[in-house]
């Protein structure tokens, strides 16, 4: 499944009712980095009472947080913007400094929304895919003919190891990916089991 990821970080500042919005979006690949990050951002803006946040990781784990606002009415909606452009990768962390005017629950649903969505615009979002890795150890003698089935099953060498035996990693789709290390089962009469080791997202 193909999806948007942001390219670099992105920011945007938008004023409402005098209350301020800062928006920060990061590229993330996994929740250790989608935590460190906002929690850099926290650490930054320590003198903002909210950091609302979310994050859709690569592999569609998403979370949310209001981070003291009214429940649902920054995190959530955030989130919900990270879904309708078909993003994922990605964190993103509004801080809002109060500017003495009440917004109400949708004013601040607006504005975090739009903040978050300017910084998204920002991060420069690309479109990206994921592929699925498929290891395959073998002798250096069947090395030869295990590449040779790589492209014709759509694939890509990712890399090449060379010790006492030979580790050939690959990207494919999920569809191919399974035909592949069934083809390499069957030329080798099940001498040969390539593995699914888990994926990469790639630029389409």
């Amino acid at each position: 499944m193909d999806f948007l990821s942001p390219s670099r970080a992105g920011s945007s500042e938008l004023t409402e009712k005098r209350s301020r919005f800062l928006g920060r979006v990061f590229p993330v690949a996994d929740e250790a980095q989608a935590r460190e990050a906002v929690a850099r951002v926290k650490s930054e803006r320590r003198d903002a009472r909210h950091n609302p946040w979310c994050w859709i990781l690569p592999d569609g784990a998403e979370r949310s947080s209001d981070d003291g606002e009214p429940s649902g009415t920054s995190g959530a909606p955030m989130l919900e913007m990270l879904r309708h452009e078909n993003v994922r990768g990605a964190v993103c962390v509004v801080t809002r400094y109060f500017g003495g005017v009440l917004l109400g629950p949708g004013g601040l649903s607006r504005a975090y929304t739009a903040a978050a969505k300017s910084a998204l615009t920002d991060s420069a979002p690309r479109e990206f895919t994921a592929k699925t890795r498929v290891v395959t150890v073998c002798a250096y003698g069947d090395a030869p003919r295990i590449r040779s089935e790589i492209a014709p099953h759509g694939g890509v060498e990712e890399s090449a190891e060379y010790g006492e035996r030979v580790t050939l990693s690959a990207l494919f789709d999920a569809d191919n990916a399974a035909k592949f290390a069934a083809k390499i089962k069957e030329l080798t009469a099940g001498d040969i089991l390539p593995e699914v080791t888990g994926s990469k997202i790639v630029p389409v």
